[in-house]
C-alpha cells in the first residue's frame, strides 16, 4: 500500500493545492459542498468515522477508508492525519478510480 496509485494522486493532489486535511479542515470542506471525495484512516476513531459517515452520507460525497494515520499523512507530506478531503474534481475522479481497486467506496456522487 506505500507504494500505490492512491497515494501518489493523493499526494499530487497535495502539491496541485486541492487538499483539505485534519478533521476541521476536512469538515469544513464538506459543510462547504468544496468536497468530492472524503477519506478517513482506518485506525480513526470511531467517533470520527461515524461523524464522516453521517456528513458524507448526508451531502453525497464519497467516503473511503484507507490506511493509516501515518500513511495518509506521509502522502501529503505531513507527520500524520487521520482525514482528509480532495477539493478537485477530476483529481477525485481520479484518485476514486484507483481506490475502487484497492478498497471499497462508501457513497456515490453523480458528479463523479
Amino acid at each position: 500500500m506505500t507504494n500505490s496509485n492512491t497515494l501518489s494522486g493523493i499526494g499530487l493532489a497535495m502539491k496541485a493545492g486541492y487538499v483539505a486535511s485534519g478533521e476541521f479542515m476536512t469538515e469544513k470542506a464538506v459543510k462547504g459542498n468544496s468536497a468530492y471525495l472524503v477519506i478517513v484512516a482506518d485506525d480513526a476513531s470511531e467517533n470520527t468515522k461515524k461523524k464522516f459517515r453521517n456528513m458524507c452520507s448526508y451531502r453525497k460525497v464519497p467516503l473511503s477508508f484507507y490506511g493509516n494515520k501515518i500513511v495518509l499523512g506521509s502522502a501529503i507530506g505531513k507527520e500524520f492525519r487521520a482525514s482528509l478531503a480532495i477539493t478537485d474534481q477530476g483529481l477525485a475522479a481520479m484518485i476514486c478510480k484507483n481506490l475502487k481497486l484497492e478498497v471499497s467506496i462508501y457513497g456515490e456522487n453523480e458528479n463523479i
